[in-house]
């Protein structure tokens, strides 16, 4: 897939409801849903949220190609250019709780960057059931189409100015997990990356598409792997299987014990407040020591 010229004006510019003139395909998501996506809600009162005092943290137009597709950013305000990391979003796509990671991984440091990968397929932040998302959205967007917009969206970081991508870390969670380990092999420059509870075996929207492991041989970057043991998702059995397919490697996998899938989301019954807070804690030692 072939990437589009950027005009950095038009991509800081504020969005509007009017719709975009687009490629043959065009988008069918042209910004960001505001708040939590419907399938994920109720939203518990232990949702964390961080505000945005000491950072410029916008909602963002990301050249990829066909058009452009909304994002997020986030990062320290002042002069200087920071350390990236990608985040890649959950199977809701970039709603309060991904652009929260965001600000978080900001607040440390970093500029971070989500972009809204269903762009092209469809918003799932009204759908109300996980399977309709799975079904009308998430089983339409090929992972080779995934890949390029992630590479688009290191260049629109690299275009602010703000972002230092040699030094290019890469985050993602539950769909994104998965999303995390394709990236990891396919871009040689990705300096560390960390898949939190992401599908290792072939996806249940397409069993055609490849498995982590297959990608394996060509991940050479050091990646970190977070995973609960009462994780209904993930079968016990395919992280046994990757620990032992990581022997010998710099990746590492962490299992917490009593955890469920999902445990990082705040907002949510999974969450788990002490494990979220070791496995974040974990992340930022993970990309320091790797030189994100």
């Amino acid at each position: 897939m072939t990437r589009i010229p950027f005009d950095p004006r038009s991509a800081f510019s504020t969005v509007s409801s009017e719709p975009l003139v687009l490629g043959r395909r065009g988008f069918l998501t042209i910004s960001l849903a505001a708040g939590f996506a419907v399938a994920a809600q109720p939203v518990m009162a232990q949702t964390i949220h961080t505000d945005s005092e000491g950072l410029v943290a916008d909602e963002i137009r990301i050249p990829v190609a066909g058009g452009m597709m909304p994002g997020y950013h986030a990062y320290p305000a002042g002069e200087g250019s920071f350390p990236t990391v990608l985040v890649i979003q959950e199977i809701f796509g970039v709603h309060e709780h991904i652009r929260d990671v965001v600000r978080r991984l900001a607040k440390q440091g970093y500029y971070a960057i989500a972009a809204e990968l269903y762009a092209r397929q469809g918003d799932v932040s009204k759908y109300s059931e996980i399977k309709d998302i799975i079904s009308n959205v998430v089983s339409k967007v090929p992972d080779n189409q995934v890949l390029s917009d992630l590479d688009s969206t290191v260049d629109f970081a690299r275009s602010t100015g703000k972002a230092d991508v040699s030094r290019l870390g890469v985050t993602g969670f539950c769909w994104g997990g998965r999303a995390t380990w394709l990236y990891a092999a396919h871009n040689p420059k990705v300096k560390a990356a960390v898949a939190w509870y992401g599908l290792l075996a072939e996806p249940m929207w397409d069993k055609k598409a490849t498995s982590v492991y297959a990608q394996l041989p060509k991940v050479k970057v050091p990646v970190l792997a977070y995973f609960g043991d009462k994780d209904s998702f993930i079968p016990q059995t395919d992280i046994e299987k990757l620990k032992a397919a990581l022997t010998g490697t710099t990746s590492r996998v962490k299992v917490y014990s009593g955890v469920e899938h999902g445990f990082n989301a705040d907002y949510r019954p999974s969450y788990n407040a002490e494990a979220a807070k070791d496995a974040w804690a974990g992340m930022l030692s993970w990309f320091n020591a790797n030189g994100v």
